[in-house]
C-alpha cells in the first residue's frame, strides 16, 4: 500500500481525523511488521482547543505538534502510558495533531498478543496505551516521519462507510467537540 503523503496531512486537523479512518498504522520492529486498520481518532488543535497539548503553547513535550505535518507525535501520560499522534493541521493554525486511538489488528496479530502479554485478541489494540504496547510504540517513535517508509508509518487503506462523531474521551475542557471519531471494520 501507498504510503500517506505529508500534504494528506497539511489540511484542518478535524478533517484528517476523520480521514485517517480506515487507513493502516505500520510498525516496523525487529524486522517485523505490525499493522493495523485505525477505527478509531481524536482531532486536537491549537489556540480553539482547551484540551490540547499545544493550547498553552510552545513546549519541549509538545514542539513536534508545531513543527512539520506527518510527524508522530508520541507521548507519556499517567507516568506508564504511550500515545501516538499524527501532527496535521491547516495553514491557519499553529499546531495540531490527530491521536490514534483504537486499530483493528492486520498484520503480527501474535506478535501484538505477546507485547500486550495477554493470551487473545479481545480488547488487543482498542485503547491508545493499548494499541501502543501492541506495537511496541515508544518515545523512540517520537518524531518519526509517517510519511515515509520508517518504524512508524500510514499507509492507504479502506474506505470507512458510516462514521460515527462523540465528545473527545478522558478530557475536562472541550468537551463540546464532537471530535472523537469511529469506524466499525
Amino acid at each position: 500500500m501507498k504510503v500517506l503523503p505529508r500534504s494528506f496531512y497539511a489540511r484542518n486537523t478535524v478533517k484528517v481525523a476523520k480521514d485517517l479512518l480506515g487507513k493502516t498504522l505500520v510498525r516496523r520492529t525487529g524486522g517485523k511488521i505490525i499493522s493495523g486498520i485505525i477505527t478509531e481518532t481524536e482531532a486536537y488543535r491549537h489556540a480553539d482547543d482547551p484540551a490540547s497539548h499545544a493550547f498553552g503553547g510552545l513546549t519541549d513535550r509538545n514542539k513536534v505538534m508545531f513543527g512539520h505535518v506527518g510527524i508522530a507525535y508520541v507521548y507519556f501520560t499517567y507516568g506508564m502510558h504511550y500515545c501516538v499522534n499524527a501532527v496535521a493541521r491547516s495553514d491557519s493554525y499553529d499546531a495540531g495533531a490527530v491521536l490514534i486511538r483504537s486499530i483493528s489488528p492486520n498484520l503480527g496479530i501474535n506478535e501484538m498478543i505477546k507485547n500486550r502479554k495477554i493470551s487473545s485478541i479481545t480488547n488487543l489494540t482498542n485503547g491508545p496505551a493499548k494499541l501502543t504496547q501492541a506495537m511496541q510504540i515508544t518515545k523512540k517513535q517520537y518524531g518519526e516521519n509517517l510519511t515515509k517508509q520508517s518504524s512508524l508509518y500510514i499507509t492507504e487503506g479502506v474506505k470507512p462507510t458510516k462514521i460515527k462523531s462523540n465528545p473527545r474521551i478522558g478530557i475536562k475542557n472541550g468537551i463540546d467537540k464532537l471530535w472523537n471519531f469511529k469506524i466499525q471494520v
